[in-house]
């Protein structure tokens, strides 16, 4: 096999494109790209984009990111685009309604430990970061016409999107279409060879950045558009930090490796298949390894994921903490402490201690039946973690916990 040819294989396993002549279109393609730019003798361009509508990335990020990491260990060029401008409309793709805008100091302080968490994956020598509003910002209302000009309004109304809004009397807002044009414009600006993106991204990527770059005299890029999405950790529906299956990179060790372990077993083939790229032969061999031993092939998947991005005494650790804890149902060692000085609510003490984002969710927990105090759960908005009772032990869910103290 040819340096090329191995390069198309792995390049394009786990890509998707809802039809076979598309996907052998774009195959084709990278395969001529390719050989173009080594008569050049210059690397590809490739990208993908990152909108910081949050302030963490998650597992499910990485899908895409690996794919970059592939590119990189190829010798391309890799730029890990952060959308400072486009998050301030957010993408339209993957929602059934309109998207709350963020203000330019929510995005940047999302954006403040993007770079960082990359890195997790991606070469921090070998990659390129840039943020859109460099060139973005910079565009008037007259380049905005030119550009819009190579679109129609039909063109979007066919996305699925789009499409179940417009029949279900459901507004479309005019800025929301500018999402696509604006990545487009991105490719444009990056001069790129290859956009990697993930299911949603088919039009934004394969229509509207393919079609600009031609209207604007550069060769339409080649679009990697990966075929599976991680689930959460439901094991039902994409990972997603607005439904709160989400496994963030941000995180503990601790608390990655226990968000692993409450993956269904029935997920465990697809987070093999897409973080660790497992081949027909091993998803064969992991079924039975499933069947034998579930809890063993699920350790040893968190023990993975968590030494990726802690290394492997940080998986130790982690699974030290999983064993001791959620397995034996004890206590953490290395419990945080809280100090009160008289009678305290329950849920004044969560929201203090940072168990709960507020004093509401501490209610809302409370309500799920969530809380406990010693082991005992906690029923009453108004309990009391009472001096008398100290030191005394507050836990949220399986992995969140605070030993109360006298202050």
């Amino acid at each position: 096999m040819s340096r090329i040819d191995e390069q198309v294989e792995i390049l394009m396993a786990g890509t998707e494109y809802g039809d076979p002549q598309i996907k052998e279109r774009m195959t084709e393609e990278l395969r001529e790209r390719l050989l173009q730019a080594e008569k050049e003798g210059r690397p590809l361009r490739v990208y993908c984009g990152y909108d910081p509508r949050k302030p963490d990335l998650h597992l499910g990020h990485t899908i895409t990111m690996r794919k970059l990491r592939q590119f990189q260990d190829f010798g391309h060029e890799v730029t890990f685009l952060i959308g400072t401008f486009t998050s301030l409309i957010g993408d339209p793709s993957d929602v059934d309604k309109t998207r709350a805008q963020l203000t330019p100091e929510q995005v940047e302080e999302h954006a403040r430990t993007y770079q960082e968490q990359a890195f997790k994956i991606l070469d921090p020598e070998k990659t390129i970061v840039r943020r859109n509003d460099e060139w973005l910002a910079k565009l008037d209302f007259r380049d905005i016409i030119r550009l819009a000009q190579n679109f129609t309004v039909q063109q979007f109304l066919t996305r699925e999107n789009f499409a179940k809004r417009l029949e279900a009397g459901q507004p479309i807002y005019l800025h929301e279409m500018f999402y696509s044009l604006m990545q487009a414009y991105d490719a444009v600006a990056l001069r790129t060879d290859v956009q990697v993106g993930g299911q949603d991204q088919l039009f934004n990527i394969l229509v509207a950045g393919r079609k600009l770059q031609q209207a604007l005299g550069q060769p339409p890029l080649i679009a990697v558009i990966m075929g599976e999405s991680l689930p959460g950790t439901d094991g039902e529906k994409k990972m997603s930090k607005s439904l709160g299956n989400h496994i963030p990179l941000m995180t503990t060790a601790e608390d990655m490796y226990g968000k692993v372990m409450s993956v269904p077993d029935k997920a465990m083939p697809i987070y093999h298949k897409l973080l660790f790229a497992y081949t027909p032969e091993q998803l064969k061999e992991l079924e039975q390894r499933m069947a034998e031993d579930p809890m063993g092939v699920k350790k040893a998947l968190a023990f993975r994921v968590v030494a990726e991005f802690y290394g492997e005494e940080g998986a130790r650790r982690a699974q030290a903490h999983f064993e001791r804890v959620i397995q034996g149902q004890g206590l953490p060692e290395d419990m945080p402490e809280y100090a009160i000085e008289a009678d305290t609510r329950v849920v004044d003490i969560l929201a203090a201690a940072g168990l709960t984002r507020s004093k509401g969710d501490a209610k809302r927990q409370i309500k799920g039946g969530g809380v406990r105090l010693n082991g005992e759960k906690v029923s009453d908005f108004e309990a009391l973690v009472k001096l008398e009772q100290l030191p005394a032990v507050l836990q949220v869910g399986k992995r969140r916990f605070v030993r109360v103290v006298r202050g």
